[in-house]
């Protein structure tokens, strides 16, 4: 059974820093496209960055150029980083494994007061 855990959430400042992590779990991870979407309140689920198997990257226009996402294959693991944070990336995100079905994690907080 496929489980994804993101970690890393929490509350900064704008300006700030966070690193978010996806723990994935029952799955041949290395083999899989996976990525990050984020929901803010009263919004539809947004994708943020997306990376394949091998390490290539794509962003959403709003988070290019501030969020790096990255995976360690070794450790099933996938990454956000995320700098210069704005007010408005205040949302839930959720990572995301790309299969034969779409796997999703519970979600992390990310909020960004001004």
């Amino acid at each position: 059974q496929v489980q994804l855990v993101e970690s890393g959430g929490g509350l900064v400042q704008a300006g700030g820093s966070l690193r978010l992590s996806c723990a994935a779990s029952g799955t041949t991870f290395s083999r899989n496209r996976m990525g990050w979407y984020r929901q803010a309140p009263g919004k539809q689920r947004e994708l943020v960055a997306t990376i394949t198997s091998g390490g290539a990257a794509v962003y959403a226009d709003s988070v290019r150029g501030r969020f790096t996402i990255s995976r360690n294959n070794a450790r099933n693991t996938m990454y956000l980083q995320m700098n210069s944070l704005e007010p408005e990336d205040t949302a839930v995100y959720y990572c995301i494994l790309y299969a034969n079905r779409n796997y999703w994690g519970q979600g992390t907080q990310v909020t960004v007061s001004s």
